[in-house]
């Protein structure tokens, strides 16, 4: 990529971050061409659609989920491992007002820009869950669908001016329906 285009792109990513943030994943394609003062077709020339736009803004913030994931693998206790990249995940689909539709839409699309990210991150929590249910501290009657499901609609709570006061607490009751040793919970 030219350093000029190489320029723009980043330039875009940063716009794109912001309006996101502040108008959620629907906003408007063409405000954040303008409020990156470049025309729509440059924009539509590094990101063709909404959901390539949205793939490259969110794939570095899944890859680190993910990655986050190998590291809580290896490195804490099984529950704290789940819990805190739970904790993470609701954190990341806070941040984007939207995001979680279009993430539950592209996971149910190979076709989607963002499926292979979605079902990477998805697989990450997976595997956290997996190595808690093989520990016998979390359910196993739930699985990383399951997970993905509570991750999204807590997310989508804490966007709801009623319920974000108590996203914490919430968190933590979905927290102690997750994992079943007590003094796990109480470490929540």
């Amino acid at each position: 990529m030219r350093a000029d285009a190489s320029k723009n792109y980043n330039h875009l990513l940063s716009v794109a971050r912001t309006v996101i943030s502040e108008h959620g994943a629907d906003a408007s394609l063409r405000d954040i061409a303008r409020r990156a003062d470049v025309g729509l077709a440059t924009l539509y020339r590094h990101f063709p659609t909404r959901d390539a736009l949205l793939e490259a803004l969110l794939h570095a913030t899944l890859g680190e989920l993910t990655q986050k994931a190998g590291e809580l693998e290896t490195s804490s206790s099984p529950d704290e491992a789940l819990i805190s990249w739970c904790r993470d995940g609701v954190a990341f689909v806070r941040s984007y007002s939207g995001v979680v539709d279009l993430m539950a839409a592209a996971i149910a699309d190979p076709d989607s820009a963002l499926h292979a990210s979605c079902t990477t991150m998805r697989s990450a929590g997976t595997r956290l869950l997996f190595r808690a249910q093989a520990e016998g501290i979390a359910r196993t009657d739930m699985d990383g669908a399951d997970l993905f499901a509570l991750i999204a609609a807590l997310g989508w709570l804490g966007d709801q001016p009623s319920f974000a006061p108590r996203v914490d607490h919430l968190f933590g009751i979905i927290a102690s329906a997750i994992l079943t040793n007590r003094s796990s919970i109480a470490a929540c």
